[in-house]
């Protein structure tokens, strides 16, 4: 009898145990998920580069991008990616007009934008806020125009938001109120290079605006960030 008292005892051991072990390898039920995937949307902002196919790890993604297009929301895995962007139709025999490694985080959202002229060309990742703030709205401003000075940007008339910014450089997020602003560009010197009226930000929504295009042609591309 008491032979049997012990090999039971044994037996409720060794199953409590496995219990323990199993129990700590269970994530609790309120622990957080690390996201697997990252939010990417590319943005063709060459001037003189041609239509592209762009490939990620030697799959393609997205083709026939043109000066300006705007692709939706990539869904892409978490970690490091090799980028290759090829003028349109020309993979298997033509070298990729940029290559590149894009690391990316789970959970979060990003800009790939194509600049430079095309035999300069390049892929600048900017990182975007995609929550809003109640009653505010948040713009930022990307300089993407290759040949264009450093420029000031803000309402006409008044201070600017935006200052000296260079060719490659992407402002901080400015906190404004919704509503319609005449901005307008200009020099360092006070020069206008490009008037923007009415230009509309909504409450709780964020903006990134892309000055692209040449310096005699520059133009803008507004994207929204938020979710």
């Amino acid at each position: 009898m008491k032979r049997l008292l012990v090999i039971l005892t044994a037996i409720m051991l060794i199953a409590i145990s496995r219990t323990l072990v199993f129990a700590s390898e269970t994530k609790a039920p309120n622990e957080a998920v690390p996201a697997k995937n990252a939010d990417v949307r590319i943005v063709h902002a060459s001037p003189d580069a041609p239509a592209v196919d762009i490939f990620l790890d030697t799959k393609p993604v997205v083709e026939g991008v043109k000066f300006k297009d705007t692709t939706d929301f990539l869904q892409v895995p978490a970690g490091s990616h090799e980028v290759e962007v090829y003028a349109t139709g020309t993979k298997g025999t033509k070298e990729p007009v940029v290559k590149a490694t894009l690391v990316v985080e789970g959970g979060k959202s990003y800009t790939i934008a194509a600049i430079n002229k095309v035999d300069m060309l390049e892929l600048k990742a900017i990182s975007n806020n995609t929550v809003g703030t109640p009653d505010k709205a948040k713009v930022r401003v990307a300089h993407f125009s290759p040949d264009a000075p450093a420029v000031n940007v803000g309402p006409k008339g008044a201070a600017p938001l935006f200052t000296n910014l260079a060719f490659k450089t992407v402002s901080d997020y400015q906190t404004l109120a919704p509503g319609a602003y005449d901005l307008s560009v200009t020099t360092e010197d006070g020069k206008e290079i490009l008037g923007l009226p009415g230009t509309k930000v909504e409450n709780g929504k964020n903006y990134t605006v892309l000055a692209v295009n040449t310096a005699s042609q520059l133009e803008t591309i507004i994207l929204e960030d938020t979710k």
